[in-house]
């Protein structure tokens, strides 16, 4: 398990190391304004690799790791089918918005939806690693997008465009998505979308509305910010995330190795697996911590000057909610993977549309009442209360599926 999880780490280091490079190039190059509508493409994104990942790469965790390797490829070849399928239509529908909505931000959804088949493919291959224990190929999958993505922001840096930055970011994932059809030897089967989907129906859907709340809450909370501060508050929230983009990139895909773990952990010690979640929980929350002390008491303002230009200013100001933010949702992957593990998609749903609505609640109530700031506080506290309702929920959880004779008289 430890070797296992250490190379879910590892592919999680280069993917918030690319991730927050691509982030960096973007605040330097453009500016505050045109940062903010780079995130506004970027948390849409965001939740179109969830709807993927609800549909295509989340059963296949659940339902397919440490399985007979015959049963894993012809899975696989699915799953990668169903998420080449979502990037496909989505990309397809993000165009078409682009195409209506007018100026810059309607260029970015343009360049978005081009590039959105390549992403979701990508992404799709790493989870179909960690569900076979093959984690180093998941690694060394990010590693070649990290390779070709610096020659391509090298590019996007001279023309200086949100576009250019985009399909930058989104063309190099294509070279590690192709690269993953050699890794595996079989390519996405867009056949056995419609059989996939019916097989796993029960999971599925719940699972993409769950990942759609996570995500679309993000999205709905930008949107609003958007809307009532104005694109420059936009950018700056994404600039204090992007000064924790370690921690959230890990948040985010945690689950490529930690659902997995958790499924093992529940068929061999289910009486392991509440301690399992807590201490997944409780170590990402301690790193958290340290990552957010670090950057309020070593990182001087010329330094975050150099790596954010412009945004700094306003985005180191949101340092303190927006660290408390993560350190509380460190407990969500904890107990989420812990759900899931369980196959108990009803509970992970209830919680996962009550965390978001918080989210949403206190991330506008906030700006609302103050801005960035205020809805960067606003966030922090719905985080913690949503904290609570993923605990509670994965006890009941526990309780339901302990085996009978394991049962308190």
């Amino acid at each position: 398990m430890a070797g296992r999880l250490s190379w879910g780490l590892a592919d999680q280091a280069v993917s918030s190391l690319t991730n927050f490079a691509v982030g960096i190039f973007v605040a330097r190059s453009l500016g505050v304004t045109a940062f903010g509508i780079f995130s506004l493409a970027w948390v849409t994104y965001g939740v179109l690799v969830n709807v993927s990942r609800g549909l295509a790469t989340d059963p296949l965790v659940v339902r397919f790791s440490g399985v007979d390797p015959r049963r894993w490829r012809a899975a696989v070849a699915q799953s990668s089918g169903t998420a080449l399928a979502v990037g496909s239509a989505s990309g397809a529908l993000s165009v078409l918005v682009g195409l209506v909505v007018p100026g810059p931000l309607g260029s970015a959804f343009v360049a978005l939806g081009v590039v959105l088949p390549a992403l979701l493919t990508q992404d799709s291959w790493r989870y179909a690693f960690f569900a076979s224990g093959q984690g180093c190929k998941a690694f060394t999958n990010d590693i070649v997008w990290a390779i070709a993505l610096v020659p391509a922001l090298m590019l996007a840096a001279r023309t200086g465009s949100v576009v250019a930055f985009l399909l930058a970011w989104g063309l190099s994932s294509a070279v590690a998505a192709c690269y993953g059809c050699v890794q595996t030897g079989m390519i996405p089967r867009i056949g056995g979308v419609r059989p996939w989907l019916r097989d796993h129906r029960d999971l599925g859907f719940r699972y993409l509305v769950e990942n759609v709340s996570n995500s679309g809450g993000s999205q709905l909370r930008m949107y609003g910010l958007g809307a009532i501060s104005g694109l420059a508050d936009v950018g700056t929230v994404r600039g204090a995330e992007l000064l924790l983009g370690p921690f959230l990139a890990v948040l985010m895909g945690l689950s490529l190795a930690t659902v997995a773990e958790a499924a093992r952990v529940r068929r061999s010690a289910p009486h392991r697996l509440r301690l399992f979640c807590l201490l997944l929980g409780t170590g990402q929350a301690a790193a958290a911590t340290m990552w957010g002390l670090a950057l309020l008491l070593l990182v001087p303002d010329h330094v975050g000057e150099y790596l954010l230009g412009s945004v700094w200013e306003s985005a180191s100001a949101l340092i303190v909610p927006a660290t408390l933010s993560v350190v509380a949702a460190s407990f969500f992957t904890g107990a989420a993977a812990g759900l899931r593990a369980l196959g108990a998609a009803r509970r992970s749903l209830r919680s996962q549309l009550l965390a978001s609505s918080l989210y949403v609640t206190g991330g506008l109530l906030g700006a609302w009442a103050g801005g960035a700031l205020g809805s960067a506080w606003g966030v922090a506290a719905a985080n913690v209360l949503g904290a609570l309702v993923w605990w509670i929920q994965l006890g009941r959880g526990l309780r339901e599926h302990q085996p009978e004779e394991m049962r308190t008289p």
